[in-house]
């Protein structure tokens, strides 16, 4: 059996968070505060010695078989099993955040980190505003226990760098109109316009975790990568986090895909000057040139609501928020019903007058 990290306060004990806004890590217990840099002076910034063996298996949701490991919770010293996919985690019994041993060393280990910029607090401001004004959302929704159950996610990501090759042709026309008496000519120019070049990417993000929706990752975008900083399990205390379980190869066609796009598109916004522009014959190759391994910050929280669940996304830098709502259809009917009655009633006084 392995041992999990966690980090502690050297004060009292107490679990140590990672906060948002003060960029230390805190102690909820005593209230004391340590710098990143402290805390790496005392654990490391990765713990590359530990890991753990596969010690029983299950099944998945989709058939498949899982290597399920034990680890012991340094706090409590609860025996604990994970799948091997979990990094950082949250002892049920103690409550303290556990470091699972191996997951984030070797070649699992990131090369990057975003840490969290948005606090729980300012997580949950943000969901409130999402769901403002909204009187059809199902009470379920805005209650305020349910929007507490928001979870600090780190998300594994692979980021793209590479070059596409472009060849674009369009068929392009502006028309001029002139009038003699009663007669008007109208001159239509006709162009054949050819666009091409490099066009150079930086930092493609693609999720890199089955567990995640790719549309709800791709909408909580862009993340300022600025920020990003080289990576240490410091500033994961706190979050729950995974390793990838896409690999990079695996994401190669999607990144491809968005690339082309993205290079459609900035080939026909070179094309001024023209009242009408058709895309012709289109050539766009892209290829790699360097992937790296980022772990970027996502509040998330899921909803079940007469048997569908609802996924709400936050990103953990910026507050942008995405998620669908559903519609009470109880509270549809009953706001139609009112917002009929004063329609009726004017009707009726109405009718009431005419033929008095």
């Amino acid at each position: 059996m392995a041992d999990m990290t966690n980090y502690q306060c050297p004060a009292c004990g107490g679990p140590l968070h990672y906060g948002a806004s003060s960029g230390k890590l805190e102690c909820e217990y005593c209230g004391s505060a340590y710098s990143v840099e402290e805390m790496e002076a005392k654990y490391g910034k990765t713990d590359d010695k530990k890991t753990a063996k596969p010690v029983a298996a299950g099944i998945s949701a989709s058939g498949e078989t899982i290597e399920m490991q034990t680890y012991n919770c340094p706090s409590c010293g609860a025996d604990l099993m994970s799948d091997g996919v979990t990094a950082v985690t949250i002892c049920p019994y103690c409550g303290n955040p556990q470091m699972v041993p191996g997951q984030m060393s070797g070649e699992a280990k990131p090369d990057f980190i975003i840490p969290f910029k948005v606090d729980k607090k300012a997580a949950v401001a943000a969901l409130k505003a999402h769901y403002k004004g909204k009187r059809l959302l199902p009470k379920v929704f805005a209650d305020e226990n349910h929007i507490e159950e928001i979870q600090g996610v780190y998300v594994p990501f692979w980021l793209y760098d590479g070059e596409a090759d472009a060849d674009c042709r369009y068929e392009c026309s502006n028309s001029t109109t002139t009038r003699s008496g009663d007669t008007e000519t109208t001159v239509t120019d006709h162009y054949d316009v050819h666009r091409a070049g490099k066009v150079t990417f930086a930092r493609i993000p693609a999720d890199a975790s089955t567990r995640m929706p790719d549309d709800y990752m791709d909408a909580i975008e862009p993340f300022n990568y600025d920020e990003m900083i080289e990576f240490s399990q410091v500033y994961m205390p706190g979050y729950i986090a995974d390793k990838y379980d896409v690999s990079k190869e695996e994401n190669e066609e999607r990144i491809a895909t968005r690339a082309k796009e993205s290079t459609s598109m900035k080939m026909l916004e070179s094309v001024t000057g023209y009242e009408s522009v058709l895309p012709g014959e289109e050539k766009i190759e892209y290829k790699s040139k360097a992937v790296r391994y980022a772990m970027l910050p996502v509040w998330m929280l899921t909803t079940k609501w007469k048997g569908q669940n609802y996924l709400f996304a936050i990103n953990g830098q910026t507050g942008k928020t995405v998620g669908n709502l559903p519609i009470d259809k109880g509270r549809y009917w009953f706001y139609f019903f009112v917002s009929m009655i004063p329609c009726s009633l004017i009707g009726w006084f109405i009718g009431k007058w005419i033929f008095m």
